[in-house]
């Protein structure tokens, strides 16, 4: 891995961490619905804004469109208000631990569709990640013993989801190398189903919900930045190298809700398990 895709792959890491903790205060005032329906319009308008400079249109792929427009219906509109459920009901260590499978699902996925093969320091990289964040998530989940397999589930479908249209938007950059043109179509139809479901629902935004509007507002330009970084890393490396690297961000989500949230709950397993997973990263750059 070059080190600009390795720095492309950390900073979508960085911006999910951001975008999950800062959620916790969104959440004082707005419904996760709600807040979707603010956060993703936001990315959208920002990479609407930003099209006129940063994507070569002569070069319009309608394959591609289509591939980026459908990917837009799953993720980040599904994996958003999924990660909302979820960081209300197990908070946002939790929902970032249990993330863990992400990987997984991206990999095995981009084997299939891609025939990307991972080198055998990649494996023993991608297995020393998974472990490592799944002892992290197996702490984290002492701070809610009594949570249920249903609620458990949530967080786990937002990994499938995300690690699945990884590949998927790898294919799709293939006939069309743009990240921001990627971001652009797969935010536009998420932007179309989050607030046709806002509507079918009736949710209405509650008195005194500003505050919430402007944190959704920067939730949505963190995971915008995240998913930018995320495609732009995919463009120039393969699924089997960026993978492991973005799933480290529950990693830094712990750290960032130590810092601004004050959680030092952090037990013996979830510093093992971030010794290991940091090390499995390692590997896979050396792959």
């Amino acid at each position: 891995m070059d080190l600009w895709t390795f720095a492309l792959s950390l900073s979508a890491a960085l911006f999910f961490a951001f975008g999950l903790v800062l959620t916790t205060f969104g959440l004082r005032s707005l419904t996760p619905l709600v807040g979707a329906s603010f956060s993703i319009p936001t990315s959208f308008a920002l990479f609407l804004a930003l099209a006129p400079v940063t994507i070569d249109f002569s070069q319009l792929h309608w394959q591609a469109v289509a591939i980026f427009a459908l990917a837009g219906l799953f993720y980040p509109a599904m994996v958003t208000l999924l990660n909302f459920l979820s960081n209300r009901a197990l908070g946002p260590n939790l929902t970032g631990g249990l993330g863990n499978l992400t990987p997984i699902f991206a990999i095995g996925i981009a084997i299939i569709l891609l025939g990307e093969v991972p080198t055998l320091w990649q494996w023993v990289g991608i297995i020393a990640v998974c472990t490592g964040l799944v002892l992290l998530a197996m702490d984290r989940a002492r701070s809610h013993p009594g949570a249920s397999l249903a609620v458990m589930a949530i967080p786990l479908a937002a990994a499938f989801l995300r690690g699945a249209v990884q590949p998927v938007v790898k294919i799709g950059m293939m006939l069309w190398p743009s990240a921001f043109a990627a971001v652009l179509f797969g935010y536009m139809t998420s932007t179309l189903v989050v607030w046709s479901v806002r509507l079918a629902s009736g949710q209405g935004q509650p008195p005194g919900s500003r505050a919430g509007m402007g944190w959704f507002a920067l939730i949505g330009f963190c995971n915008g930045s995240a998913m930018l970084s995320l495609y732009a890393a995919l463009r120039r490396g393969d699924v089997v190298q960026v993978a492991p690297v973005v799933a480290c961000f529950p990693l830094i989500t712990i750290a960032l809700n130590r810092l601004i949230h004050g959680d030092r709950s952090m037990g013996a397993r979830g510093l093992a398990g971030s010794v290991v997973s940091v090390a499995g990263v390692v590997a896979v750059l050396m792959g």
